[in-house]
C-alpha cells in the first residue's frame, strides 16, 4: 500500500523529466511526508526523494528524529541518502529496487542508524521497470 504511494511519487517524476524515484514517510500508521527527485527541477543535486521526505517529515513532526518512521522509496537510498536517514534515526527503511550503481549498501553498508531494519524487494519489478523506462528514452 505504502510503497503504492511511493511508486505514484517516482511516475510524478517520472512525468515531470526527473529520475523516477518516489519517497513516502508512515509514522503510526498515517503518511507524514511525500516527495519526489526534484535535482532538475531545484538544480540541487541534494534533492533526491528522501532527502525532500526527510525534511517533510521532521517539519511535520517538529523534530529531528524520524524513530517511529518508515521510510517507503522506490530504489535504494545512495550514500548521501542514507547518511542523512542514519542522522535522522528513521526506525525502518523499505525499498523496491537495489541500485547496483550508487546503492548504500554497496559503498557504505554502515551508514544506517544501528536500529534500522531494512526490507527490500518490494514491488521489485514495477520499480525497475520505471527506472529502466527512463533511462532507455534518455539514452
Amino acid at each position: 500500500m505504502y510503497m503504492r504511494k511511493a511508486l505514484a511519487e517516482a511516475q510524478q517524476a517520472y512525468d515531470e523529466g526527473e529520475i523516477p524515484i518516489g519517497a513516502v514517510i508512515v509514522c503510526k500508521d498515517h503518511v507524514i511526508a511525500r516527495s519526489h527527485n526534484l535535482t532538475e527541477t531545484l538544480h540541487d543535486v541534494t534533492a533526491h526523494a528522501e532527502m525532500q521526505a526527510i525534511t517533510s517529515a521532521a517539519n511535520e513532526l517538529g523534530g529531528k528524529y524520524l524513530t517511529d518512521c518508515t521510510l517507503y522509496v522506490t530504489v535504494e537510498p545512495c550514500v548521501m541518502c542514507a547518511g542523512a536517514l542514519g542522522w535522522s534515526q528513521v526506525s525502518r527503511i523499505v525499498y523496491g529496487t537495489e541500485d547496483e550503481k550508487r546503492g548504500y549498501h554497496q559503498y557504505a553498508p554502515l551508514a544506517l542508524h544501528p536500529k534500522t531494519t531494512v526490507t527490500k524487494g518490494i514491488l521489485v519489478e514495477e520499480c525497475r521497470r520505471l527506472m529502466q523506462e527512463f533511462f532507455k528514452t534518455r539514452r
